[in-house]
């Protein structure tokens, strides 16, 4: 009987060792995962693509308009085909567009300068850098400009991106955004788990389906990664001249871009406060350098 008793309490000592390490793991859960043990040091990875602004191919917006028209310079994508693309939108000075639809929804980001966009009969109301809106197809609006450097950030989700007269108006359902950049709500690292930097904001923008859009606030003499595994991941310099540190270091300027697919650590430095928009099909981090 003995060697029975023995081998009982032998199995009831290990039973108990495992609850114990069982609640002990369920406790540390609650704490959050540690960020240091689960991001890596360093990622390979070659999808990472940096386009600059002062590189694009500037081409007509409208080309049946030629110069009358907006200059466009594509970041990514292509606005003449059929899948999603964002591209930047660079009008002259006092410029606005006749009455007009799209085809296509689109959002828009101020860069520089002033937009308006909006009903044919609306007053005017300039939005400034920072400052976003959208644009439902078959909606009739006009588009003007203030400034002898206005840029914005165009984008959609399915193309052509097509210019057409207003008496092919339709109703898509939609309506039609205009945050001022005094209106943005913006969350400090304290209020979201996406940040662990002090002095960094987040402004969520929109969700559809798996995407959406923040607009990512980085204090001046930031230096760290942002950290995403998203299958789309896209960033566009709305303010400021952040460094990127690649293969070779590169000097982001305002409406530059930089894009990846999967695991990646981007890393950022900055020495003003900047401003990223941030298109992405998952969750990103955005840490301190280890």
């Amino acid at each position: 009987m003995k060697p029975l008793i023995f081998k009982i309490i032998i199995i009831a000592g290990l039973c108990f060792l495992t609850a114990c390490q069982k609640g002990n793991k369920e406790r540390d859960l609650t704490k959050g995962p540690s960020v240091n043990n689960t991001i890596p040091d360093s990622i390979h990875n070659s999808s990472v693509k940096i386009v600059l602004a002062s590189e694009v191919d500037w081409t007509y917006l409208n080309p049946k308009r030629k110069d009358k028209a907006p200059m466009a310079g594509t970041l990514w994508g292509d606005r003449t085909a059929s899948g999603p693309t964002g591209f930047l939108l660079k009008p002259k000075d006092s410029f606005s567009s006749p009455p007009h639809i799209h085809n296509v929804s689109y959002r828009g980001l101020v860069i520089s300068g002033l937009i308006h966009n909006d009903d044919p009969n609306a007053e005017n109301m300039w939005m400034p850098s920072g400052s976003f809106w959208t644009q439902p197809k078959g909606h009739v609006h006009i588009t003007s400009a203030k400034g002898v450097n206005t840029m914005a950030y165009i984008e959609i989700e399915e193309g052509p991106y097509l210019v057409l007269p207003k008496e092919d108006a339709f109703d898509s359902g939609e309506r039609p955004v205009n945050q001022d950049k005094s209106n943005m709500v913006w969350l400090d690292a304290s209020e979201i788990s996406w940040s662990e930097v002090n002095g960094s904001q987040m402004a969520f923008l929109w969700k559809e389906h798996q995407l959406h859009g923040t607009l990512l606030k980085l204090p001046e003499g930031f230096k760290g990664h942002l950290y995403t595994k998203a299958s789309t991941f896209g960033a566009v310099v709305i303010k400021g001249q952040p460094k990127y540190a690649g293969e070779e270091t590169t000097i982001l300027e305002t409406g530059s871009f930089f894009s990846s697919k999967g695991e990646v650590l981007h890393r950022i430095s900055t020495k003003n406060e900047t401003i990223l928009y941030i298109r992405t099909s998952d969750k990103y981090k955005v840490i301190l350098n280890k």
